[in-house]
C-alpha cells in the first residue's frame, strides 16, 4: 500500500513539474518540447548535482544528509519511472493517431507539383546530410540509417504552433510548408517501417530485411486499401452513442491496431498511424479529433518527459560538437530546399527563408526513431546526439523562423517593389479631358 501511495505522488510531482515548466515556455513564448526534455533530464539522474554533493559533503551532517536523499528520491521518480515511461508509449501513439486523423493523401495530391518537388528535395538533402554527419562519426549501417531518419524528420507539432504563434496560418507560403510537411511525413513513416525491419526484427541479411521492410510496406498499403472499407461499418457502430462508450470504442481499435502492428514487426507507431488515416474518412472525424486532442496533449508532454528521464545528462560531451555541426547543416540545408519550393510556387524568394527556418524544427519523431534504436540496443552515441540536435533546433528554428523578415532584409535588402510606369504630360492631360 505504501509503495502505490509512492507512485501516485511521484506521478503528481512529474505532471507538476511538467505543467509548470510548460506555463514558463508560454510566457516566454518558446516551444514547449525543448522545456519538457530538459526537466525530465535534470531530474532524472540519482546523481545529485556537483553543486549539491559538494554542499553536503561539507556540512557532513548525516541526518541532513539522510533527509535530504529522501526528498530527492521523490524528483529522481524512482519507483514510478517505468509507469511513466509507458505514458509516453502511450503519448506516442496518440500523437502520431492524431497526426493520421489531420492527413489527406487527396491533399497531398492536390497541393501541386510545387510541393511534391520541394518536398523531394527536402528529404535528399536532409537524408544525404545524415549520411554525412554519420560517415563522418564512423557509424556502423544501423546507426547511421537511424541518424539518417532522424535528421530528415521534422517536426509537425512545433511548425504547426510558430506558425499559429506567428499568425502566419493564412500566408500563401504557409500551405507550401504543410504540404512538405506532409510529405516528409509520408516518408518517415516508410522509413520507420524500413527501420523496423532493419533493428526490431533483429534482421541480419539483406534479404532478411528487404522482406521484413516488405511486409511492413505490404501491411500499410493493405491497411489503407482494405481498412477505408471498413469505415462505414464503424460509423454504424459509433452511431447515438454515449461519449463513454464512442471513446472507448476508438481506444479499443486503437491499441489492438497499434499492438498488432508490433506482433508483425512494425512499429506501433506506425500501426496508430494507419488507424489515424483509416478514422480520418469517418463522419465523425471532428468527435473524434475533440475527443483525443486531451489525450494526446496529456500524453504527449509525458513523452517528451519521459524521453528527458531516460538521459543521462553527464553523457552528452561527446556528442554535443557533431548535433550543433549537425544541426547547422539542417538549417541549411533546409532553406535551400525552400527556396526550391518557392521557386516552384512562383514565390518571392524572401519566403525561402520563412519556409527553411519553420522546417528546421526536430521534435517528436525524430525522438521516435532514436528510441527504435535504442530498443535495438544501438550505440548509446545515437541518443546523446538527439538531445543536444533536437534541443537545438527546438529553439533555434522557431526564433529563425520569427525573424525570417528581418534577416532577409539583413542580408539581400529589402525587395524593390515593381514600379508603376510613369504617365508623360500628355497622357495625364488626354486623361483629365476624358473625365471631363
Amino acid at each position: 500500500m505504501y509503495m502505490s501511495h509512492i507512485i501516485i505522488l511521484e506521478i503528481g510531482i512529474a505532471v507538476f513539474l511538467v505543467a509548470s515548466v510548460g506555463l514558463l515556455a508560454n510566457r516566454l513564448r518558446f516551444s514547449v518540447i525543448p522545456f519538457f526534455i530538459i526537466i525530465g533530464m535534470l531530474l532524472g539522474n540519482r546523481e545529485y548535482p556537483d553543486v549539491i554533493a559538494n554542499t553536503l559533503a561539507s556540512i557532513n551532517n548525516p541526518s541532513i544528509t539522510s533527509g535530504f536523499n529522501t526528498l530527492w528520491s521523490f524528483f529522481t521518480f524512482t519507483e514510478s519511472k517505468p509507469f511513466i515511461e509507458f505514458m509516453g508509449r502511450l503519448g506516442v501513439l496518440f500523437l502520431l493517431f492524431y497526426l493520421g486523423l489531420e492527413f489527406s493523401v487527396g491533399r497531398l495530391i492536390k497541393s501541386g507539383k510545387s510541393i511534391v518537388t520541394g518536398g523531394t528535395l527536402y528529404v535528399i538533402l536532409n537524408f544525404v546530410s545524415g549520411l554525412l554527419i554519420g560517415w563522418l562519426m564512423d557509424l556502423p549501417f544501423k546507426e547511421l540509417m537511424v541518424l539518417c531518419g532522424l535528421m530528415t524528420s521534422s517536426s509537425t507539432a512545433i511548425v504547426a504552433k510558430v506558425l499559429t504563434d506567428l499568425k502566419r496560418t493564412a500566408n500563401p507560403e504557409t500551405e507550401v510548408i504543410m504540404g512538405m510537411i506532409m510529405f516528409d511525413d509520408l516518408f518517415i513513416a516508410m522509413h520507420i517501417s524500413f527501420l523496423s525491419g532493419l533493428i526490431l526484427a533483429g534482421g541480419t541479411s539483406f534479404w532478411a530485411v528487404t522482406a521484413t521492410s516488405l511486409m511492413a510496406l505490404g501491411f500499410i498499403l493493405a491497411f489503407l486499401i482494405f481498412g477505408r472499407k471498413l469505415v462505414p461499418s464503424i460509423d454504424r457502430i459509433l452511431q447515438d452513442k454515449s461519449s463513454e462508450l464512442f471513446i472507448l470504442i476508438i481506444f479499443s481499435l486503437l491499441f489492438v491496431i497499434a499492438g498488432f502492428s508490433e506482433t508483425i514487426h512494425v512499429a506501433e507507431a506506425i500501426g496508430a498511424l494507419m488507424a489515424g488515416l483509416v478514422f480520418a474518412d469517418s463522419k465523425y472525424l471532428k468527435k473524434i479529433e475533440s475527443m483525443v486532442l486531451p489525450f494526446k496533449d496529456f500524453f504527449g508532454a509525458m513523452f517528451f518527459f519521459s524521453f528527458g528521464l531516460s538521459i543521462d545528462i553527464y553523457s552528452l560531451g561527446g556528442a554535443v560538437g557533431w548535433a550543433v555541426l549537425a544541426a547547422l547543416i539542417t538549417v541549411v540545408c533546409n532553406v535551400a530546399s525552400g527556396y526550391f519550393a518557392a521557386h516552384f510556387s512562383k514565390m518571392k524568394p524572401r519566403t525561402s527563408f520563412d519556409i527553411g527556418f519553420t522546417l528546421s524544427a526536430r521534435g517528436e519523431f525524430s525522438i521516435i526513431m532514436a528510441n527504435i534504436g535504442k530498443a535495438g540496443g544501438l550505440l548509446p552515441i545515437i541518443q546523446s546526439f538527439v538531445v543536444v540536435y533536437v534541443l537545438i533546433l527546438s529553439i533555434v528554428s522557431p526564433l529563425l523562423t520569427k525573424e525570417s523578415r528581418n534577416i532577409w532584409t539583413g542580408l539581400f535588402g529589402k525587395e524593390d517593389k515593381a514600379s508603376k510606369p510613369k504617365k508623360t504630360l500628355a497622357e495625364l492631360e488626354a486623361t483629365a479631358r476624358e473625365e471631363v
